[in-house]
């Protein structure tokens, strides 16, 4: 997920419940929206080995080399459900972690609150706008070694859990925006295009 504001993952308190973000990576370009691997359920991990902390690695530091808060195994145009991100909360205080079959659990009834702040999403970079999502979220799932994980909280962290949940589920937030406000996106997205060329943050 794109970061709406700057700076946001450059300082503060940082919350990692289930071990640092590997690194060492290698920064690949980031997958488009309308390529198929976005627009599709991803594949669920089974193999829980060097394979996948290298992928997780090259995850982490494509996500830091745009500016984002998260990213998807499918944003580098590979096709299991993971995500990793780097994101702050409400209190701005920031969490990191890896997931991998994320199961995404959100508030119902009298507890189910929206906040409607922007979105972005790196897979349709430089284009932000409100996008309605409920204002808390939690994500369990399973970490790099196949141990159970789980993540909740509030602010952009919310937002972020359910944004990186979508793209495994082949959902990207354009989805979920009425047609006016998605052509005010690809507006925006386009006015931006020259600032991300196709092999953008690489």
């Amino acid at each position: 997920m794109a970061d709406p504001s700057t700076g946001s993952t450059s300082t503060g308190t940082v919350r990692a419940p289930h071990g640092a973000l590997p690194r060492g990576g290698t920064v690949r370009p980031i997958t488009r929206w309308g390529k198929p691997v976005m627009h599709r359920a991803q594949q669920p991990v089974v193999s829980y080995d060097d394979e996948l902390r290298s992928l997780a690695a090259d995850m982490v530091e494509t996500m830091y080399a745009a500016d984002g808060v998260g990213l998807a195994a499918c944003q580098i145009g590979v096709d299991l459900a993971m995500f990793v991100f780097d994101c702050p909360d409400e209190s701005g205080i920031r969490t990191v972690g890896v997931v991998c079959n994320p199961v995404l659990t959100l508030p119902e009834g009298r507890d189910r609150h929206l906040d409607e702040s922007d979105e972005g999403c790196l897979s349709y970079p430089g284009a932000y706008i409100e996008c309605a999502r409920p204002d808390f979220a939690s994500v369990r799932g399973t970490g790099l070694d196949g141990e159970p994980v789980e993540f909740s909280g509030d602010g952009l962290l919310a937002r972020c859990l359910q944004h990186e949940a979508d793209h495994t589920a082949g959902t990207v937030f354009g989805d979920r925006l009425p047609t006016k406000a998605r052509k005010r996106l690809q507006k925006a997205m386009e006015k931006a295009a020259e600032d991300y060329p196709d092999n953008w943050p690489a």
